[in-house]
């Protein structure tokens, strides 16, 4: 391993609960490129480049234990991994107009007191923010934020179901209620229990995930980066929304690949009945739904194993498991304003205005992470017949962040612009994409489906 990505790496490994360390060693790991690619007051690079190693590594150490034999080598390239952080940027369409990645009101804005960011991508975040302010439109939002205290805004468009985080410094945040609580929150967290009902997966091809089912209900980004890396290394992967439901469609394009999208309303008897079969025959449950959301559904991690006892369960949400904001909507953005990094970006760079890092790393980093737990977990799963339960956080991924030594000022800062970029389809027509960084020796990264609409596609597992 290049000695500039050792610690980096080595510190993101035990990250994801993987203490013992014994089985790093049998992995070769190769990785190349510079070590700043990323301008930033945090280590970004390193964030990116470890999180891919990190999962490109536990991938290859998955293929290794169903097929029985020592893991290939892997190699991983900082520039493409970094390029990979920003890649819902850097999409191509080709003949077609992709939608603008954030609607025209969402943004940076400068309080009576402070700042504060409005999130409102989604229609009906929006439109609590139209609520509470009574605007329509960025200027008119502008002129009524100015005359308001930026905590009592935040307060009020979170209570009219809306999204917004008042931008604090690094010690005002871990002075709160919802900062004290995560204070040492981990990026990752797994806790494992004794099944009977694991077995043994299903026969490997040539690939990692070959023939695992992964039932995907996540959204945005975060989830969406795990589920697509599983995807690609052979996982069946079938994401479940509900009806109707209206992501955001810039997004689409980028995160839907490889997957299969259908649509079940989880309050009607029928959909329960087809979800619940559905996860019987699963064997990874992704979800980057808020954290009460599944227990009112019915499904809390009792009754899930109930359905079905070897199920490795992985959950993601914004701002961590406990305190007072575990249920809290939240996005990369928001949380980047909450825990100080948008504050000591901007004093970095000398300024006022929060000043974030330069690509949505918390969400990319945080669902790279992810899918290192849960290939670990299904290796764990055929080694040690356990099952697994997997928590991430975008919250503990910034404390991840700033745990990492930052960047010498004096360390060149090539750009992930010139990345070589890939010929892909899309049901929107054809494009360019960034291609998945990291490398495993001798085995081909494949999606079997490519990027569309949701709700597509029968709620059914291939044959």
């Amino acid at each position: 391993m290049d000695d500039s990505f050792a610690e980096v790496i080595s510190h993101m490994w035990h990250a994801i609960g993987a203490e013992d360390g014994a089985d790093w060693p049998a992995t070769k790991l190769t990785t190349t490129g510079p070590r700043t690619v990323l301008p930033a007051a945090f280590d970004v690079t390193g964030l990116a480049t470890g999180a891919v190693a990190v999962a490109t590594v536990a991938a290859a150490q998955l293929l290794a234990a169903r097929q029985d034999s020592r893991p290939p080598a892997v190699t991983v390239d900082s520039v493409e991994s970094c390029a990979a952080f920003a890649s819902e940027r850097l999409f191509t369409p080709i003949g077609w107009t992709r939608p603008p990645l954030w609607d025209p009101i969402a943004g940076n804005y400068r309080a009576a007191d402070a700042w504060i960011r409005l999130h409102t991508n989604y229609a009906r975040h929006r439109a609590a923010v139209e609520q509470v302010l009574g605007a329509h439109d960025r200027e008119t939002v502008q002129a009524a934020v100015a005359e308001l205290r930026a905590e009592e805004l935040e307060t009020a468009i979170v209570e009219a179901g809306g999204c917004a985080a008042v931008m604090h410094h690094r010690g005002q945040w871990l002075a709160s209620a919802p900062g004290a609580a995560t204070a040492d929150a981990p990026p990752v967290t797994v806790v494992e229990r004794q099944s009977s009902g694991s077995g043994a997966p299903k026969p490997s091809g040539g690939r990692p995930f070959d023939g695992v089912r992964v039932l995907d209900l996540t959204r945005v980004i975060a989830g969406p980066v795990c589920t697509k890396f599983l995807a690609g290394y052979g996982a069946d992967v079938l994401r479940i929304d509900p009806l109707g439901f209206d992501e955001v469609p810039s997004l689409l394009p980028e995160t839907t690949l490889g997957k299969r999208t259908a649509s079940l309303d989880l309050t009607a008897p029928a959909d329960r009945g087809t979800f619940e079969e559905l996860l019987a025959g699963a064997d990874v449950l992704v979800s980057g739904l808020r954290a009460d959301v599944l227990k009112r559904l019915g499904y809390d991690s009792e009754a899930l194993t109930a359905v079905n006892p070897g199920l490795i369960m992985a959950a993601l949400d914004a701002y961590g498991w406990d305190g007072p904001w575990r249920n809290r909507r939240g996005f990369d953005s928001l949380v980047q304003m909450s825990c100080g990094i948008a504050s000591d970006g901007a004093t970095a760079t000398g300024q006022e205005e929060p000043f974030p890092l330069p690509v949505q790393a918390l969400d990319h980093a945080t669902g790279w992470l992810l899918a290192a737990s849960v290939a670990r977990a299904l290796t764990r799963r055929l080694t040690h017949s356990t099952a697994a339960g997997i928590q991430a956080s975008l919250i503990g991924t910034a404390n991840l962040l700033y745990s990492l030594t930052p960047p010498s000022d004096h360390l060149p800062a090539p750009s992930t612009e010139g990345i070589a970029l890939e010929a892909t389809t899309t049901d929107w027509g054809p494009a360019r994409r960034v291609p998945l960084p990291g490398r495993i020796d001798g085995v081909p990264v494949h999606w079997s489906q490519q990027a569309g609409p949701l709700g597509r596609h029968p709620a059914v597992w291939d044959k």
